[in-house]
């Protein structure tokens, strides 16, 4: 059969067809151009309109009589001021100009870019948060983001900042294995080298990963407003503790969250266990720990790696000796122990007799020891003692006797510390870099932040008791006698220090005056020869 023609307007003027859709397109496009302003205050316009509109309807009735008066009065005096009613078009057609001028629409959800990092967060977490037997799962192969993730932000590079998870009733967050493998991998898909907090909901279901700002390196030594038995180990993040004190950083002051650890008779973390790296700032902290004690106490000093740390308080009012020999160290801690003796003794005398305790047991006394290993290792050597062994006594009755023990060791010397050190400091800090399972030996379980392997000095993280773990940045307190420390921080560390009493009184006695010549020198008085009385004969 054969085919017919096509009609002539369809096969020849499809051409035209097209031509003219074109132009009528630009026409229309240089149309707009041109009446873009009227468009423009046209919609303004009709908006004005539309709110004048509400906001009459929205009156109360007993109010439009006066509204109308108040308008009627307005638009009269707009009419008889010259060049009123051109001043009051101007007016109105500005007005609708900026109402009816086309907005920038906001970005309310992620980029391409973005979306795909969620998408790639969600594939990863569905081994874990998915079974066969689950009818109608959130998370699956192939599935939407946007079921599991409520919330979502990013930084500036396009890294995951904040993200909110639902997950599934019959996952096992209270394990912790479970826990942390989740947190490992969004720790591993957001980005490495930040600090995550982990938050968990489980009676919601949910978890919530916050990119945490780095602690403040700014806080220097200083006198913080505490009271006896208070010691500031550091600062932590905004809302970790209920307290904040007044500090100074650099030229302005303002409020830090710190963590105070509390000592004394009533306290349950009477002693103090620091671990860390090499420099990682544990000779900072009992610096600054020994500046805050000699506010109220004595304190006592054996440093095990006998680099000087503590020169500057040789000397000072309270420091009643800083040892870095073997045989000075192991008398100042037989004379601690049997101080500790003597202070329980007097102690239970006076009270069993009905009397207070005596003044000089209630002093605080410090006793500070940093690397314990090095003058353990000495002592095995030469066949003595091993200072760890007197501190026996110390620990086990430091608290009932006012005495505070503070010990500060290495990680690759930590295996070195002898039970009773393990055993009584329950309070704990971890500074410089360490991996999860170093900081579990350490403070017994694992922090909710995900550790970074660069931190600098005196970062770490603090754990009293059975309390939560906290996050610890210790105030730059650095050795003033050390040629790289900063003139600011060398003054603020001095400033702290006990003066020397011997510089105290040559201060204060008086400046000797150079002797009169010779001549004007009035010779001394002739010595009075005594009189002895002669009884008169009767």
């Amino acid at each position: 059969m054969a085919r017919r023609p096509l009609p002539r307007i369809l096969s020849s003027g499809s051409a035209q067809i097209t031509r003219s859709r074109e132009i009528a397109r630009t026409a229309a496009e240089s149309a707009t151009d041109v009446l873009h302003p009227l468009i423009t205050i046209t919609r303004g316009l009709r908006q004005l309109a539309t709110t004048a509109r509400h906001k009459w309807v929205r009156t109360p009735k007993e109010r439009r009589g006066p509204a109308l008066f108040v308008v009627a009065a307005g638009v009269l005096a707009v009419a008889l001021i010259p060049y009123g009613p051109l001043l009051a078009l101007i007016t109105v057609m500005a007005a609708a100009a900026w109402k009816g001028r086309l907005r920038t629409p906001v970005e309310t959800g992620p980029d391409e870019a973005e979306a795909r990092r969620l998408q790639a967060v969600y594939e990863a977490l569905v081994p874990y948060f998915s079974v066969s037997e689950d009818p109608a799962p959130v998370f699956a192969h192939g599935g939407e983001w946007t079921k599991a993730f409520s919330e979502y932000e990013f930084d500036g590079n396009g890294r995951i900042s904040r993200l909110r998870v639902k997950y599934p009733a019959y996952f096992t967050d209270a394990e912790a294995e479970s826990r942390t493998r989740i947190e490992h991998l969004l720790h591993a898909k957001s980005g490495r080298g930040r600090e995550y907090l982990f938050s968990w909901d489980e009676e919601g279901n949910q978890l919530v990963m916050s990119v945490l700002p780095a602690l403040p390196t700014s806080i220097a030594a200083q006198r913080f407003v505490t009271v006896p038995g208070e010691t500031v180990l550091g600062f932590t993040d905004d809302g970790a503790v209920q307290r904040t004190v007044p500090v100074a950083q650099g030229a302005r002051t303002g409020n830090a969250p710190p963590v105070i650890w509390r000592t004394g008779p009533r306290s349950t973390e009477p002693h103090l266990l620091v671990v860390g790296e090499p420099g990682s700032g544990t000779t900072t902290l009992l610096r600054s720990i020994a500046l805050q004690a000699l506010q109220h106490g004595d304190v006592l000093i054996m440093e095990g790696s006998g680099t000087g740390e503590y020169a500057c308080l040789t000397g000072r009012p309270g420091v009643l000796a800083v040892e870095c020999g073997l045989d000075g160290a192991l008398t100042s801690l037989e004379w601690a122990s049997k101080e500790t003796e003597r202070r329980l003794i007097a102690s239970n005398r006076a009270r069993q007799a009905g009397h207070a305790p005596p003044d000089d047991t209630k002093r605080p006394l410090w006793i500070l020891l940093d690397r314990p290993s090095v003058l353990g290792h000495l002592a095995a050597a030469d066949g003595r003692t091993d200072p760890q062994e007197l501190l026996q006594v110390p620990l086990r009755h430091g608290r009932a006797a006012h005495v505070t023990v503070v010990v500060a060791e290495q990680f690759d010397s930590v295996d070195a510390l002898a039970d009773p050190v393990w055993t009584h400091t329950r309070a704990r800090v971890v500074l410089g870099p360490a991996d999860f399972d170093r900081i579990e030996s350490v403070l017994g379980v694992q922090p909710h932040t995900t550790p970074t392997s660069q931190v600098p000095p005196g970062r770490g993280y603090a754990r009293l008791g059975t309390g939560p773990v906290l996050r610890l940045q210790v105030p730059a307190t650095p050795d003033p006698y050390d040629e790289a420390t900063t003139e600011a921080h060398r003054q603020a560390v001095l400033d702290l220090l006990p003066a020397h009493p011997d510089r105290t009184a040559a201060a204060a006695a008086p400046v000797p005056q150079e002797p009169a010549p010779a001549a004007a020198v009035a010779p001394p008085p002739a010595p009075t020869p005594s009189v002895t009385p002669v009884p008169a004969e009767g």
